[in-house]
């Protein structure tokens, strides 16, 4: 068995052409996914939380639906996911391998997620706010732009900052049928070969990555919350 490993060893040096391009592939993926999780998510968290009872413009099918949409999109796991949409995915990029298929499952798994990371994060903040602006004349969305997630910011973010490492997982787990990334040197190189040194490579840089990431986000939201609480104190 040991002479089978030392056979499909990659030499050390070989190492960083191999998983570098395959970061890059995964950077690809999540950036992509994530701009448009940001720019979807968002309006529908705030639809959804001003849809339910008491809020600017409550309708229970709206709430009903889209709460139930959005609970079905993060309760499967997204190997199943990924496998159930596969001609959904065919459809809208030709090809269900590859980053553009990744991106379609990420995408949709993403969305439900940040959705309800946003809704959670507005119904944090007072309702006071928003008949302060309701008050002061302000239509609606600019109560929900500025009386509700300008106030939610914070909490946001750091929604945004836990949603992306979870894309990075998934990015890993779409590597597995070929989407490529990280996830799919790990896979074909690290495991079916046994090559322990591109397994502990491919570890290494996932980790790291994701405590970037985390990191980065912590310094926005503790950068963000002393600013908010200081407009809230003018206000």
């Amino acid at each position: 068995m040991s002479g089978i490993v030392l056979a499909s060893s990659t030499p050390p040096d070989q190492i960083p052409g191999l998983v570098l391009p395959a970061l890059g592939d995964t950077l690809i993926m999540v950036g992509i996914t994530m701009s448009i999780v940001l720019v979807v998510g968002i309006p529908l968290g705030a639809a959804i939380f001003n849809a339910a009872p008491g809020g600017l413009f409550p309708n229970r099918f709206l709430h009903t639906v889209g709460g139930w949409i959005i609970n079905l999109g993060r309760s499967l796991p997204f190997l199943i996911l990924m496998a159930a949409i596969i001609p959904f995915t065919r459809l809208l990029t030709g090809t269900n391998i590859g980053i553009p298929a990744a991106v379609v499952p990420m995408t949709i798994a993403g969305i439900a997620f940040f959705t309800r990371i946003v809704e959670n994060a507005l119904r944090a903040v007072p309702r006071e706010y928003a008949r302060v602006a309701i008050a002061s004349g302000a239509s609606t969305l600019q109560v929900i732009r500025t009386a509700q997630l300008a106030e939610a910011v914070p909490s946001i973010v750091g929604g945004f900052t836990i949603n992306t490492i979870a894309m990075i997982e998934y990015s890993a787990i779409a590597g597995t049928i070929g989407a490529g990334g990280i996830g799919y040197v790990a896979v074909t190189y690290g495991y079916q070969r046994f090559d322990h040194l591109v397994m502990l490579a491919t570890i290494v840089i996932l980790v790291a990555t994701v405590a970037l990431v985390q990191f980065f986000g912590d310094r926005i939201v503790r950068r963000l919350t002393p600013a908010l609480r200081d407009r809230s104190a003018h206000a």
